[in-house]
């Protein structure tokens, strides 16, 4: 690689992902208070494609590069930085910046963490934000408690298997949806009790006859649509629905009466509000997660890794619902520095 350049993906318009190119830009600058890092891995998200066709409810300004979330290897630290030093693996999830070969973090202000030793560079890029979210939704909204049923949609994608690995952890039944019966499958063997295609059944009815009838205790629903109307069906007396996103692009109005008849509790989860709402609970989403992955009690679920020069192959994949868990971008040399 050429010295004192670097490449990434640079937005400097709206356009479509499949639009996005790579190119070569002049190496950031380190400055007193900051890091530089070599990015090995960044992750790729859903919201990435609205974001850089200006859809998203953040519009960063331009030129901007795209990519949330990343792990890597601390180059050189500015003045003033005590808590990391060169050579350190580290997992971040700056919201901006990730797919590129190096990036400018800034301690006091980006959610960085020492990556744990066993943990590779493509887990690392691909934690800190599902299983925060996961973590937050089950325990701070839904308060959930061992033997509940919870039904997760969306089960293979990455927050669904995140939410997967933590309620099984917590002791709760998991009934998980997919599109798929390879989708199912991988639920399936990422600790789900249950599984239900909904492509090929109805989910109402096949929740009804999983649990007797009875229902479940907690609804997992990161696609919004119909799919959070018709899952009010399959919620007990006094069950909670949390509302993770609108994946599939509809946000619902919800049946008022229904919530009122079934004691039903509507609970939204925007997990990004925490790190300026409520620090320490933001902390202990990641840290909690991390304390357990390095117990050995789950293993992030990587679909596939890509080549920066391959982002609009890992987005479309994304995109058209092929992946499951997470698609990762490898930026560095595959290894465990």
């Amino acid at each position: 690689a050429e010295y004192g350049v670097m490449r990434a993906v640079v937005v400097d318009k709206w356009q479509n992902y499949k639009d996005l190119k790579v190119s070569t830009i002049k190496d950031p600058d380190v400055e007193e208070g900051q890091i530089l890092v070599q990015v090995h891995a960044a992750a790729c998200n859903f919201y990435d494609t609205l974001l850089v066709e200006g859809k998203y409810q953040v519009r960063p300004s331009f030129p901007f590069i795209p990519g949330s979330e990343l792990s890597g290897v601390v180059m050189r630290v500015g003045k003033g930085v005590t808590d990391f030093k060169p050579g350190d693996r580290v997992m971040a999830y700056p919201g901006l910046g990730a797919y590129a070969e190096q990036i400018v973090l800034n301690p006091s202000v980006h959610t960085i963490r020492l990556i744990p030793d066993t943990m590779p560079f493509e887990e690392a890029a691909s934690f800190i934000a599902v299983y925060g979210t996961a973590y937050a939704a089950l325990v701070y909204r839904a308060a959930i408690k061992p033997r509940e049923v919870i039904l997760i949609h969306a089960a293979a994608g990455g927050v669904g298997i995140a939410a997967v690995h933590l309620a099984r952890i917590f002791g709760a039944i998991v009934i998980g949806t997919a599109g798929s019966d390879e989708k199912c499958a991988i639920v399936k063997q990422n600790g789900a009790h249950h599984v239900i295609n909904y492509n090929k059944e109805d989910f109402v009815e096949a929740v009804k006859k999983i649990t007797d009838g009875k229902g479940v205790d907690i609804v997992y629903d990161p696609v919004g649509g119909d799919i959070l109307t018709k899952s009010l069906r399959t919620l007990k007396w006094c069950g909670r629905l949390i509302i993770i996103g609108f994946a599939g692009g509809i946000i619902p109005d919800i049946k008022a009466n229904y919530v009122l008849i079934k004691n039903i509790t509507i609970l939204g989860l925007h997990w990004g509000t925490y790190s300026y709402q409520d620090k320490d609970k933001f902390l202990e989403s990641i840290n909690e997660p991390l304390r357990l992955y390095s117990a050995g009690k789950f293993k992030p679920l990587i679909y596939k890794t890509y080549r920066l020069e391959d982002l609009t192959t890992a987005l479309d994949d994304l995109f058209t619902r092929k992946t499951y868990g997470k698609a990762v971008v490898l930026l560095a040399p595959k290894s465990n520095i």
